[in-house]
């Protein structure tokens, strides 16, 4: 990334009218506009000049301690202004040694975010498709969470939120608790069903509670 270099006012603005005053400001913009540049930046930086290095450099970087799929690598070199060429060659041969595997990266993040955050599968493949996961991967990955599983989590996340619905009306706890849910992905029917189970439980009427929210 271009890193962009703040001048302070007197260089941006020298303030006297005379000729040498007038030529510091265009030395000093000059300065600042070449350093600016892309290839001044990364000579700053020591980056190597040939693209298919400046490629694995990055991408080693970005994969320090975090996994990434190859879209948001692929991205990333993009914006680098890495060729076209040099970047598949790099994110291809991080893929062969296993560097990059999306497979393992939706497994890994299906298992965090449904067990970390209670996201439903809706929510799931939602968030993979931005990662640029393949759709055969996602459905896969998701295959991990069959129905039981989401309505015992979906359970989990309203006991836990219940207590500070305690007060409100019954029509504002249903909505207030459906809807929890509905933005971690789960549909009005389990929504509505689980939501009605712990209302119950605490001796709520749910009569009517079968309508749609």
């Amino acid at each position: 990334m271009t890193r962009r270099t703040e001048w302070p006012d007197s260089a941006a603005d020298p303030g006297g009218a005379s000729g040498s005053g007038e030529g510091t400001g265009r030395r000093s913009r000059s300065r600042s506009s070449d350093s600016g540049s892309p290839s001044s930046s990364r000579a700053e930086k020591g980056e190597p000049r040939d693209p298919v290095e400046r490629a694995r450099n990055i991408c080693l970087r970005l994969l320090t301690g975090t996994p990434r799929t190859r879209k948001q690598l692929a991205d990333a070199l993009r914006k680098r202004e890495i060729p076209d060429e040099a970047a598949e060659e790099v994110l291809s041969r991080f893929e062969d040694v296993g560097l990059i595997d999306d497979a393992a990266f939706a497994d890994a993040w299906v298992e965090s975010r449904h067990h970390g955050r209670g996201l439903a599968r809706r929510a799931l493949v939602r968030e993979l498709r931005t990662k640029g996961v393949d759709a055969a991967v996602i459905d896969e990955a998701v295959g991990q969470l069959d129905s039981e599983q989401e309505e015992e989590t979906a359970r989990e996340l309203v006991a836990r939120k219940l207590r500070s619905t305690r007060g409100l009306d019954r029509d504002k706890r249903l909505r207030r608790l459906a809807g929890m849910l509905a933005r971690k992905g789960y549909g009005e029917g389990m929504a509505l069903r689980v939501v009605r189970r712990a209302l119950e439980e605490e001796g709520e009427d749910t009569e009517g509670l079968d309508e749609p929210f």
